[in-house]
């Protein structure tokens, strides 16, 4: 009699622990059939908002459709727009900043003394394109200086 309680008894243990397993085994198919589902419903979506498979849809269905992608469109249109903004001030910020930098540059360059006579002092041996000499050439330019140019031309010097 003890032999069959035992076998009862184990037989019984037995069943419960092969009905656990079961249990996991079946919630785990339960989650994947949803999520499976889901995906499916979500790609059906995606695809009903390319204009794709409409063919079912009632006309209140469509209408809830263009006022989801109005108002998708909306705040696309926004960003972008915020974006470009942005970009301007980014880029008026870069102008003001580069027109400061060229008023520095302009005022260091006007500080700087003129070079030109030195420049011709310097090169007293050149020889120039006409073949007179550096020094006769400045000497033509200090004694046409001293006369007034009120003729407005000018005079340019290539120097070779």
């Amino acid at each position: 009699m003890n032999e069959i309680i035992d076998k009862y008894s184990t037989h019984s243990k037995n069943l419960g622990k092969a009905e656990q397993p079961s249990l996991d085994l079946n919630l785990e198919h339960s989650k994947y059939a949803n999520l499976n589902e889901q995906l499916a419903e979500a790609s059906l979506r995606l695809r009903q908002m390319r204009g794709e498979e409409l063919e079912g849809m009632s006309v209140e269905e469509l209408q809830q459709l263009e006022k989801n992608l109005e108002a998708g469109l909306h705040r696309v249109l926004q960003t972008k727009d915020q974006q470009f903004l942005e970009q301007i001030n980014e880029l008026q910020r870069k102008s003001s900043q580069l027109a400061e930098e060229n008023m520095q540059l302009r005022n260091q360059v006007s500080q700087i003394p003129p070079a030109g006579k030195q420049t011709v002092a310097d090169t007293e041996n050149v020889i120039a394109e006409d073949g007179q000499s550096s020094e006769s050439v400045m000497t033509a330019l200090n004694s046409g200086s001293s006369q007034d140019n009120d003729d407005g031309s000018d005079v340019s010097l290539k120097l070779g």
